[in-house]
């Protein structure tokens, strides 16, 4: 029998529901016949434990960043007791972030200081619910609490980082010093989900339940963190296009709250409709006409790459990664200012005036979508992490071989 390195997986919780943890259970899936996989964690869904060890960390209840403190410790607490006492001696630490200062490998989704800087503190004028205050400074804490540890993992040597888009690079040089080369691990996509076949077969029900007229023409938005993905300049973008039947459908978990006054001062609740995520995320890319993702900043956004996959014509903004796997004008456009709300009316404007355009983008961008799977995810890891395992026991080899 093939002998299989122990591969130790710490990710606070694991699930299909969203864009970070989706793609370490893909992950996961698609490793564990390489790898002896344990997997620490406080929840886990979406995961066949049955190809997994999981160890389960308990959560505390309360506030996110009072339980982050208190996973952050608590992870390496569970791998140490597992290493002294259960002979659980992992060959290779990966986490999805920096939930461990003692990863060999990290998989870097997002650079919250970019990611901060971005999105502002939410001090900045912006009318605000007295509600959301103590939602604000919670997140700053804790956006403050990622960044510092940002620091602590990827400046050291001794981790190894994997990114998602070769953008991120200039992040890590730009806020801590360190330069590449760095493998790029592009993400995979369910072809079977998200297809111009299901796409259309499921097109009928989805307009009808979304009360979307026939010639009405819808633009989608799917996400969190509504802020950072240009909710704000669709919305402007949307009011430079009353003359034209566009419908805006924004889906995610975010209140609305923040955004319904600019809705309302533009006299536009009866053409924006803010929605809520679902697990089945295809029956919003079946009811859509187009997708629009100017994000101000995204490592790579998982949305528009499953509506390019789906046929839908694909806008992004050129701080999304998603951007470098597209050819703009080809197989999608490519804002190059996030908040120029007038480029994007006029992108919007051209696939609604321009049927045969629309088309054709959609049809290109289903064919270079196919070249993202989670088995080629899984090939590409696989072979870093044999890498990395390689690196690993030549430098144990020469350690013993000085001390000899």
């Amino acid at each position: 029998m093939k002998h299989r390195p122990q591969l130790a997986v710490v990710s606070p919780f694991l699930d299909k529901g969203h864009g970070t943890e989706r793609r370490v259970v893909e992950w996961i899936s698609q490793l564990a016949a390489d790898f002896e996989i344990h997997v620490y964690s406080q929840r886990v869904e979406d995961l066949d434990l049955s190809k997994v060890t999981r160890h389960r960390i308990p959560k505390l209840p309360g506030p996110h960043l009072i339980n982050f403190i208190w996973w952050f410790a608590a992870n390496r607490l569970w791998r140490e007791w597992d290493r002294r006492f259960r002979g659980l001696k992992p060959d290779l630490v990966f986490s999805p972030g920096p939930n461990c200062l003692d990863a060999d490998a990290i998989s870097v989704h997002i650079v919250f200081a970019e990611y901060a800087g971005k999105i502002g503190s939410g001090a900045d004028g912006t009318w605000r619910p007295v509600w959301a205050w103590p939602r604000i400074l919670h997140r700053n804490l804790y956006y403050r609490l990622a960044i510092y540890l940002e620091k602590r993992a990827y400046t050291s040597p001794d981790i190894n980082l994997i990114l998602l888009a070769k953008r991120t690079s200039l992040a890590l040089e730009k806020f801590y010093g360190r330069r590449g080369p760095y493998p790029v691990v592009y993400l995979g996509l369910d072809h079977q989900t998200f297809d111009p076949a299901r796409r259309a077969v499921l097109r009928e029900e989805a307009r009808k339940s979304l009360g979307l007229a026939e010639n009405q023409f819808a633009l989608l938005l799917i996400g969190n963190d509504w802020r950072n993905k240009g909710v704000s300049v669709l919305l402007e973008a949307m009011a430079l296009l009353r003359e034209l039947p566009v419908q805006l459908l924004v889906v995610g978990h975010d209140h609305p709250a923040p955004f319904w006054q600019l809705v309302l001062e533009k006299s536009m609740d009866d053409r924006v409709h803010f929605l809520p995520a679902r697990s089945d995320v295809e029956f919003y890319y079946a009811g859509a006409d187009a997708y629009a993702g100017p994000s101000l900043e995204d490592t790579f956004a998982q949305p528009p790459a499953e509506a390019m996959a789906c046929g839908l014509p694909v806008i992004v903004s050129a701080t999304n990664g998603t951007s470098e796997i597209i050819t703009n004008g080809v197989d999608g456009l490519i804002l190059e200012d996030p908040a120029d709300a007038q480029a994007l009316a006029a992108m919007i404007r051209r696939l609604y005036n321009d049927a045969e355009f629309r088309v054709r983008l959609g049809q290109s961008a289903t064919e270079t979508a196919k070249q993202y799977t989670w088995e080629r995810n899984g090939h590409e890891l696989t072979k870093i992490f044999e890498e990395i395992l390689s690196r690993k026991a030549r430098r144990t080899a020469q350690t013993l071989a000085e001390q000899s």
